[in-house]
């Protein structure tokens, strides 16, 4: 590990850092509180996925939707108006709408091919937003002296990674740069995060052979046709399975970091906890 132990943590006067683990546990929130004590730089991975790597084909995508609309086409052919897609570090709303959802497209589903193919986009993206950390982290020390490091990661960064493998490129990349935390819900905040996803369901990105698989089945289990499938109830009946399908992935990732609980995460009001914290791991 980039730390070997507690304390040449303690003891470095540069730290790198990156969370992982599903979204909804808390890292953009531990991310900003340390950012707020000073001396930390967040680099959000889905912030970049946004504003860069899916930021043209979200962009295309708007175009085409409002050429089918004659008074808009005639003003975007005339240069007289332009759409840009908005993203936030807390809002990723356009990169979630424009992700889509498979099924009906009476009922705004896409077409598996098309769902796919977005899906192979976002992959693209956050490999390469995840291949920028040292980047990110130069830049941020070298420009505006920031000493520290937090890489907030999205929670699909264990579908393009091999865990298991000691050797992956990028897991390999990763931990040589950044000591990797996972923050690890339990039970309880599992069942929250199905019931908030089920209450809300949004769009996510899969391992191709994952979603090969459940769509397959979930086709299978309600004898339907993919034109047959309500979006909202195959992701909202697939979520949980992905949770399922990401914790071993995750648990795999720790080895070569460290692990803090959701409930061991609350207890962090500024950067000297969070750092007692990460020391006591080690």
């Amino acid at each position: 590990m980039l730390y070997p132990d507690a304390q040449s943590w303690r003891d470095a006067p540069r730290k790198s850092v990156l969370f992982f683990g599903m979204s909804g546990l808390g890292k953009t929130h531990i991310s900003k509180l340390l950012v707020q004590g000073g001396g930390w730089f967040h680099y959000s991975i889905d912030y970049r996925i946004g504003t860069h790597g899916m930021y043209p084909h979200i962009k295309d995508n708007l175009i085409a939707h409002a050429m089918k609309e004659p008074f808009l086409a005639g003003l975007l052919r005339a240069d007289a108006i332009y759409l840009e897609p908005n993203v936030h570090d807390d809002d990723l709303s356009a990169v979630s709408a424009y992700l889509g959802k498979p099924g009906d497209p009476a009922k705004g589903g896409l077409p598996m091919a098309e769902y796919t193919r977005r899906q192979a986009q976002f992959r693209t993206a956050e490999e390469a937003a995840l291949k920028e950390t040292t980047h990110f982290r130069d830049r941020a020390r070298d420009l505006y002296g920031y000493p520290h490091f937090i890489c907030d990661t999205g929670g699909s960064i264990c579908e393009w990674i091999d865990p298991a493998n000691n050797r992956d490129p990028l897991l390999e990349y990763l931990a040589d740069h950044c000591l990797l935390i996972w923050l690890k819900g339990d039970d309880a905040h599992t069942q929250e995060l199905v019931r908030r996803f089920d209450r809300a369901p949004k769009p996510m990105a899969y391992q191709p052979e994952f979603l090969a698989r459940v769509w397959g089945q979930y086709l299978s289990e309600n004898k339907c046709v993919e034109e047959d499938v309500d979006p909202d109830t195959f992701i909202r009946w697939t979520y949980a399975q992905a949770l399922a399908h990401r914790q071993p992935r995750y648990a795999a990732m720790a080895r070569h970091g460290v692990t803090i609980t959701a409930n061991e995460s609350k207890n962090i009001k500024d950067a000297q906890d969070f750092e007692d914290l990460i020391a006591a791991k080690l």
